[in-house]
């Protein structure tokens, strides 16, 4: 069910590095040209589009570094503007090993006629573990997208959801993992509503019905921003989360966020930064959070090649824990 967990309330920085989870894979990511804004954004001054609710806080998200450990390999190649495919080998002493195949057939914007071409994104590992995406423009403002995934023989997600885009606002149902025969069902609603050129408001419910249990969350969330920095709010009954994103220069980006969850009883305060040295081919990310958990990945273009060298580490000081990570990105 990570698809719609995704969509309704993202996992926190304060789970990893030091999670038994395992790190995310790009198949919990949308594609970038899903939350970009429309062609049809008015530009006259009238209110844009707010964009999707699941990428409220994808700003300062974006400036934390991602958790790194033991040895990966990952290999892309582009076979044609529509077509690419990437291989990813990663090595642990932690988690179990394992081999990604990834492919993507993306809907191209160099040519009108294929606008409208679904996006179609398939990936499997080496336990026989299966994601597959498949977006749909149905119209201007229309998407739809289907979600399945497997975990080694059995299904454990899937999911249907429409997105429905306004001049000045969006709408959203997703329907997970239907099941007749055991009555249960997953609904999640969104919306969401520019009301300035800097203030969206919005919301999200959430119902799931099963034998045993029935109930719903309601979250309600809002953001201003402004042309250097964005502040985002969700609050509910399931806790809060907020998030301070601030550009300084072109070089560093900065981001605070702060989560509370009523399940776990537990708060956590996180800082992170991201620092470009265009000089050098360069990027740094760092954070460190209230679980006294520091870490920090260093991504560096070798160029001619066409590859990027990763480095990271992440301590945990409470619990006497250290992760060390090294990581080849080819293509």
């Amino acid at each position: 069910m990570g698809s719609v967990l995704a969509l309704s309330s993202s996992p926190g920085h304060h789970k990893w590095p030091f999670s038994t989870e395992p790190p995310p894979s790009r198949w919990d990511v949308h594609p970038a040209h899903w939350d970009s804004p429309p062609r049809w954004e008015r530009r006259d001054g009238r209110l844009p589009n707010p964009g999707s609710f699941h990428s409220l806080h994808r700003s300062c998200k974006d400036v934390f570094p991602h958790q790194i450990e033991g040895v990966k390999m990952i290999v892309n190649k582009t076979l044609s503007s529509f077509f690419k495919v990437s291989h990813t080998l990663h090595l642990s002493a932690v988690s179990p090993s394992y081999y990604r195949f990834h492919v993507e057939h993306l809907q191209s914007d160099d040519y009108s006629k294929d606008k409208d071409a679904p996006a179609l994104i398939g990936e499997m590992d080496s336990s026989g573990s299966l994601n597959a995406h498949a977006l749909l423009h149905l119209s201007e403002r229309v998407r739809a997208r289907t979600v399945f995934q497997t975990q080694q023989s059995q299904f454990v997600t899937w999911q249907f959801e429409t997105e429905y885009r306004g001049s000045d606002f969006t709408a959203a149902v997703t329907v997970a993992n239907p099941d007749i025969l055991r009555e249960s069902v997953i609904l999640v609603a969104h919306f969401l509503q520019s009301v300035s050129s800097g203030l969206v408001l919005g919301g999200e419910l959430v119902y799931h019905r099963g034998r045993a249990e029935e109930g719903g969350i309601l979250t309600l969330a809002g953001q201003y921003s402004r042309p250097n920095w964005v502040v985002t709010l969700n609050a509910g009954k399931g806790g809060a989360h907020v998030s301070y994103y601030h550009r300084a220069n072109k070089q560093i980006q900065v981001g605070v966020e702060f989560e509370a969850s009523t399940r776990t009883q537990e708060t956590t305060t996180s800082f992170g930064y991201q620092m470009e040295l265009p000089e050098a081919n360069m990027v740094f990310r760092g954070m460190i959070n209230s679980r006294c958990i520091i870490g920090g990945v260093l991504e560096k273009r070798l160029t001619p090649l066409p590859a990027t060298l990763i480095m990271g580490a992440f301590v945990n000081h409470r619990g006497d824990k250290l992760q060390v990570g090294l990581g080849v990105n080819v293509g």
